[in-house]
């Protein structure tokens, strides 16, 4: 895990209160569904800590929204590429 995956993992253990270290999430892993137990509303929550961190836009209705919230990895691709902060 290099340091903004770290970094983004930390926010994500903030903003959902997961009850495990942001160190154990696998950068690879699905974000979405039994992986980590995240639902659409804490997708949603993560967007929007994400956003304000890194100054950076994300719509609800955007089409790529599913490869970018795909893992922690593909998330942090995308606010390396779009960030502000």
């Amino acid at each position: 895990m290099n340091e903004l995956e770290r970094e983004i993992a930390e926010l994500i253990v903030e903003a959902v209160g997961l009850d495990e270290p942001a160190s154990a999430i696998d950068p690879e892993a699905p974000l979405y569904g039994d992986t980590l137990g995240l639902d659409s509303i804490d997708i949603l929550e993560i967007a929007v800590v994400v956003a304000k961190r890194y100054g950076i836009e994300m719509h609800s209705e955007d089409a790529g929204n599913a490869k970018i919230f795909a893992s922690l990895r593909t998330l942090a691709h995308h606010v390396a590429e779009t960030r502000t902060q």
